[in-house]
């Protein structure tokens, strides 16, 4: 437990955190990366060039600060967190090297501000902190390697099977190289695939959704080729795996996790909406209701550039019979003259919560959604604006978490 006295200073840093947050993670990883260069075999190398990882540790530093009389409120966000770290290999000797060059770029940043009692203070909440993270992974670590079909560390597995799914989005059926079992994941979840891509001085981890139902003889990820724009590098992994990887080949890959799931027991209609190769965790949500919850009303809404773009689109019609109650719309922001023609598509343009009220019949259901970050924030304040309780609304970033509360963009459908 923290002192009165700990928990006072740490939240009179609130203000300072909310200014200076990202100035202070990019001197962190900084100074964590150039006194140990081994966690770049870790770390995804374009999110720190994006600056996408450094905002993320900043919001977490801030809402930690925040709650910091009330950890409990931030459970989910580190129960997020946890299960990234622990897909990736984070362990627990890890932390007291985070925390001391976290402490050094408060003191950088901050110079004369940063007195000694609030470098004492956060010294404190940090190991408080830690040691939350520490024992959350520690459990995750055990039911991963316990479970049946379990396992620590990465596995190798087998390329039985590489789909062409859009022009830019590829499918990898996985079987395990050992023969053994697999286990069961819950739809929505992902794996980290670890990648030594030759030329390449560090290892390379990413995550990918399972894009297919648990129960299968193989994992299924469905992975877009990331083509460089003047704003951002093209995607090293992605990019790899779409052009060297061939069936037969080995990639390793951890055990599943994830805290983006579907609620199985809820039986009120399921609404699930993406964009772009945020169709992928939904996939595995609409599979696995076919399966296993035929009955339950579904609403399914996916959007994409143009049916070029579009993946799996005959994969979830093929689905209509099977779930009697799923409804279907196809959103294109800039349909081909051949998706006219054919009609295959049934909303022109982006998003909006106009359109969305005459396709979805009921407030009262569970909202799911995926894709660029500029459609979630389109969804989320449009859902907001519906009337839609935070509880229902559940989300996935790919990558380092972010923040839907700021101003919305033009809801882009992605690849």
């Amino acid at each position: 437990m923290l002192s009165k006295e700990t928990i006072r200073i740490i939240k009179s840093t609130v203000p300072v955190l909310e200014i200076h947050g990202v100035n202070i993670t990019k001197r962190f990883y900084q100074l964590l990366f150039l006194n140990h260069p081994e966690l770049l075999h870790i770390f995804n190398h374009a999110n720190q060039k994006q600056e996408r990882q450094q905002t993320a540790l900043a919001n977490a530093v801030y809402a930690a600060a925040m709650h910091i009389d009330h950890l409990p409120a931030i459970l989910p966000a580190v129960k997020q967190i946890a299960h990234k770290h622990r897909s990736i290999g984070i362990q627990a000797e890890h932390y007291p090297i985070v925390g001391k060059y976290l402490l050094v770029a408060i003191q950088d940043v901050l110079g004369e501000a940063a007195t000694e009692e609030i470098i004492a203070a956060w010294a404190e909440a940090y190991k408080v902190i830690a040691d939350v993270f520490i024992g959350m992974e520690a459990g995750m670590y055990e039911q991963s390697a316990r479970q049946a079909g379990g396992w620590e560390g990465y596995r190798d597995f087998v390329v039985k099977r590489k789909v062409k799914e859009s022009d830019v989005i590829s499918s990898f059926y996985l079987v395990p190289r050992d023969g053994g079992p697999l286990a069961g994941f819950e739809p929505g979840q992902y794996v980290s695939v670890k990648l030594e891509i030759p030329g390449e001085e560090y290892t390379q981890i990413r995550q990918y959704s399972l894009s297919d139902a648990p129960g299968k003889p193989y994992y299924r990820i469905s992975v877009k080729r990331e083509e460089g724009h003047p704003d951002r590098p093209a995607g090293k992994v992605s990019v790899y795996l779409h052009r060297q990887v061939k069936e037969g080949d080995i990639l390793r890959l951890s055990a599943p996790g994830g805290a983006f799931t579907l609620n199985r027991e809820d039986p009120r209609p399921v609404v699930l909406i993406s964009g772009g190769v945020g169709i992928t965790p939904m996939m595995s949500m609409l599979n696995t209701l076919a399966d296993t919850d035929p009955q339950r009303p579904v609403i399914f809404i996916h959007t994409a550039v143009n049916g070029n773009m579009h993946a799996m689109r005959e994969e979830v019609k093929s689905l209509l019979p099977k779930l009697p109650h799923l409804s279907v719309y196809f959103c294109y922001t800039r349909p081909t003259d051949s998706d006219k023609t054919a009609r295959v598509h049934h909303h022109e343009g982006y998003l909006n919560l106009p359109w969305m009220k005459t396709v979805i019949p009921t407030t009262d259901a569970q909202f799911y959604f995926c894709g660029p970050v500029s459609l979630m924030k389109t969804v989320y304040r449009a859902l907001k604006t519906w009337g839609i309780p935070a509880a229902d609304m559940h989300y996935e970033f790919f990558g380092p978490a972010g923040s839907l509360d700021d101003v919305a963009e033009p809801a882009g459908a992605g690849g």
